[in-house]
């Protein structure tokens, strides 16, 4: 039974038979697929600093976002990285996909490696995103993760798949 349908997901309750033989009832949240992208240039890399309104905070991410109706992850990772940064990568690299929060969720994010940064043209700022792009060093991004400087999911597994960290 659909609960609710907005513009970017929708959430079901749903009757489940787990595979012990147990029913139960369960609510699901189905998300747009969506992607993340770390931005490597040479010795260092862009981070956003955002603000994120269901903290109440801001964080260090990766550029990212959800994909479109109908566009496929290769497109939406360059227009999210242009819409974000304000540079186009010449060579997006596919870097796998995660399942964020299976316990409630079917969404995955489309992991990508953009090397070959040059800035854009088609660079307009989103009025409801609060964005800050920084520059990181590539090296120090293995010891913010592990001293909590950052602590967004889809960041830490891209910087684990692109660095091997």
């Amino acid at each position: 039974m659909e609960i609710f349908r907005g513009r970017r997901l929708w959430i079901e309750q749903r009757n489940v038979s787990l595979p012990n033989g147990i029913e139960r009832q369960k609510i699901i949240v189905h998300p747009s697929d969506a992607v993340a992208i770390l931005p490597l240039e040479g010795p260092r890399c862009k981070l956003l600093r955002q603000y994120r309104y269901a903290i109440d905070d801001y964080i260090l991410e990766v550029p990212a976002g959800a994909l479109e109706e109908g566009e496929d992850p290769l497109s939406a990772a360059g227009r999210e990285l242009i819409e974000e940064t304000g540079f186009a990568a010449t060579e997006l690299k596919p870097r796998g996909f995660i399942i964020t929060t299976p316990g409630y969720t079917d969404e995955k994010i489309y992991l990508y490696e953009a090397r070959g940064l040059t800035p854009s043209q088609e660079f307009e700022k989103d009025e409801d995103e609060v964005i800050e792009v920084i520059d990181v060093p590539v090296a120090d991004l293995p010891g913010m993760v592990r001293d909590g400087r950052i602590t967004d999911s889809k960041t830490i597994c891209l910087i684990y798949r692109c660095l091997g960290c």
